[in-house]
């Protein structure tokens, strides 16, 4: 059997010694010591990744789609019939994290890791691994068995598998499933201590009433699961309250650090994924870039939480990646000026020191 564990295990601390060295690199180009600011420090964590020279290509995204039980609760505007649909536009390039993808020069990849209804027609950008047609609902019972969430974590640990052995560096993530903020909230509440009254926000444009309708779904679900909870096992939390594309994603993170691995985390439902991998490896951190503050409004909570930095700040609430894709650009940004930029004696610049 599956065991998360065995893949934790083979994540391993970041050597600050490359920090250091790479820090020294960047003081010797031509510019004032840290005046790049935040791609300075994203160089410096590539190097530690790397072991040597910053590197941000081949990077790839995963969008996986999955499908919510707790969607009959009423807690999204949309139907689930949506996810569905969104999968198949995936397919015919139409959707926005097909645009993003195309324009920052990112390998995009979509999964079936738990969708309603049976298999999608074969495509070459489309891994088929459903673990379930779709979550039960958490507020009758669990949404998966644990043996069903375990599937599902191996199922994101061989997506990153399969990505580095196709020579990808660079791992971000996405997902699409309707009414998966509401799981996502869930799991912040249990995983960091928060409370679905302080972070439960409208998803895909709940009125107040509706926000507050989804935050009593989201406490009775507590309740009901108290009982798991105050277990604290990790895996047995992301069964009760989780979905299979987060579960999923929760893998490829776990995977993708095992593989040192530069991880670009998405928004408000990637987090949620981030921070399970997280309750099962706390090393998955090292690896991780978190790609944009996100508009829910529980995501600042979520953020100060972590004590993490999002790199970028557009108001964005999509989800599927959107805003991972912006943010390996980024990476690149910072790895191509560690590499290409002109140090002070190569250049013959006098830097006043």
């Amino acid at each position: 059997m599956f065991s998360p564990m065995s893949v934790a295990e083979r994540i391993q601390p970041l050597d600050p010694a490359y920090f250091k060295q790479a820090q020294a690199h960047l003081d010797t180009q031509t510019k004032p010591q840290g005046s790049l600011g935040t791609l300075e420090h994203i160089a410096c964590r590539l190097a530690a990744i790397r072991q040597g020279s910053p590197q941000a290509d081949p990077a790839r995204i995963y969008t996986c789609a999955g499908d919510h039980g707790v969607a009959g609760q009423s807690v999204s505007l949309f139907p689930q019939e949506v996810t569905r649909q969104m999968v198949e536009n995936f397919m015919r390039g139409g959707a926005a994290i097909n645009v993003l993808t195309r324009t920052a020069g990112v390998d995009l990849r979509v999964a079936d890791a738990g969708c309603l209804g049976g298999g999608f027609p074969d495509h070459p950008d489309l891994v088929q691994c459903k673990t379930a047609p779709g979550t039960a609902d958490f507020t009758t019972g669990p949404a998966m068995t644990r043996q069903q969430c375990l599937q599902a974590l191996e199922n994101g640990v061989n997506l990153a598998r399969q990505a580095h052995a196709d020579g990808i560096i660079t791992l971000g993530t996405g997902e699409m499933g309707i009414a998966n903020t509401t799981p996502a909230t869930a799991l912040f509440c249990v995983y960091l201590g928060l409370s679905p009254a302080s972070i439960t926000g409208p998803g895909t444009g709940l009125s107040e009433r509706g926000v507050q309708h989804k935050v009593r779904v989201i406490e009775n679900a507590l309740d009901l699961h108290a009982q798991t909870i105050s277990s604290a096992d990790p895996v047995d939390i992301l069964a009760a309250l989780g979905g299979f594309e987060i579960a999923t994603l929760a893998g490829m993170i776990l995977g993708g650090a095992s593989l040192r691995m530069a991880l670009v985390i998405d928004g408000f439902i990637s987090t949620s994924a981030f921070v399970a991998a997280h309750a099962i490896c706390p090393l998955a951190r090292e690896y991780a870039f978190f790609s944009h503050a996100s508009a829910e409004p529980g995501f600042k909570a979520v953020m100060d939480a972590l004590k993490a930095s999002p790199l970028l700040q557009l108001g964005l609430r999509l989800g599927e990646g959107t805003g991972a894709a912006m943010a390996i650009f980024l990476l690149r940004c910072a790895a191509n000026i560690y590499n290409e930029m002109a140090t002070f004696d190569t250049a013959g610049v006098h830097s006043g020191a």
